[in-house]
């Protein structure tokens, strides 16, 4: 089928010159836009269905981050909390350095620097968001061992709290797959099923990004469904040359009785010997759950390995 498709898609590019611009095209199920140089390729037999394949069932991202468990490095982390009006109510700066033996990692934090009511009285983060990016990032221990950046083996059954680290990898590590778990919106970021993919227009072409030429794939909302989806902008960033994710930015919303989020990420990958790991994390996030506060945050981490 995949061939036939194919097949079928190299004959309509034939129909167009050289000097086409953009064409409209259905691939996969999902209604695609695509500019002259994407056309030129698939003209000269890059397989566009292959890459479409690939995107739907991605988890090298995902992987990336997976694979911060083994690698030595530091990374320098600051996060803020705001009130309603901007005003700054808490602070965070600190250095992570992890070292890794074997099997083993060491993590310590350095460099802290503290204002306003970052922590609660037993010294542990006070909001939700900085939970979780302790948990994730800027969490001390010493020689653990048996750590490991295989999918499967992170994928285990943990507390709630890890429950909820997991389900926050998954939407911003590994976008456009179900998510168990989280109410209303878990099956609405599965933007590749046909009953969500739908509800965006997709886009694919060709793009210089930090010096690097690139295939951005994009997945915009339709005007008549930008209130019923969770994914308002996802942007792609593929290396020609190797098809690696160099850069990855999304803004997300969601608003029930229950809770309402709406978060922004950029997030940009490098090559470090064998391995795609992520270099920096910028987050601006506005979210609140019924029983708990309004949390406005920015964070932003900085890798260097």
């Amino acid at each position: 089928m995949a061939r036939i498709a194919t097949s079928i898609f190299l004959v309509l590019l034939s129909s167009f010159s050289a000097s086409a611009q953009d064409i409209d095209t259905t691939i996969m199920g999902m209604h695609f836009t695509m500019d002259e140089v994407v056309i030129k390729a698939a003209k000269k037999g890059w397989d566009v269905d292959g890459f479409i394949r690939r995107m739907k069932t991605d988890t090298t991202f995902y992987k990336a981050f997976l694979g911060l468990k083994v690698v030595p490095y530091t990374s320098d982390n600051e996060i803020t909390f705001y009130d309603e009006v901007g005003k700054n109510i808490a602070h965070l700066e600190n250095r992570t350095e992890q070292t890794v033996k074997a099997n083993c990692k060491t993590v310590r934090i350095s460099n802290e620097k503290v204002s306003g009511n970052y922590f609660d009285r037993k010294k542990q983060p006070r909001y939700y968001t900085s939970q979780l990016l302790h948990n994730l990032f800027t969490k001390p221990c010493e020689n653990e061992c048996g750590i490991s950046d295989l999918i499967a083996q992170n994928k285990v059954e943990k507390p709630r709290m890890d429950k909820n680290i997991e389900q926050l990898k998954q939407l911003v590590f590994n976008p456009g797959s179900k998510i168990s778990g989280v109410p209303l919106a878990g099956n609405k970021v599965s933007i590749f099923e046909e009953k969500i993919s739908t509800k965006y227009e997709f886009k694919l072409k060709f793009v210089s990004f930090n010096g690097d030429e690139c295939y951005l794939f994009q997945a915009i909302p339709k005007e008549a469904y930008k209130d019923d989806v969770v994914f308002n902008q996802l942007d792609t960033w593929f290396r020609i040359d190797d098809f690696a994710i160099v850069a990855r930015d999304y803004a997300l919303s969601y608003h029930t009785l229950l809770f309402d989020f709406d978060v922004k990420m950029k997030v940009r990958l490098e090559k470090v010997g064998k391995r795609l790991l992520p270099s920096t994390i910028d987050y601006s996030g506005n979210w609140h759950v019924l029983s708990q506060k309004r949390e406005r945050a920015k964070f932003r981490i900085l890798f260097d390995y």
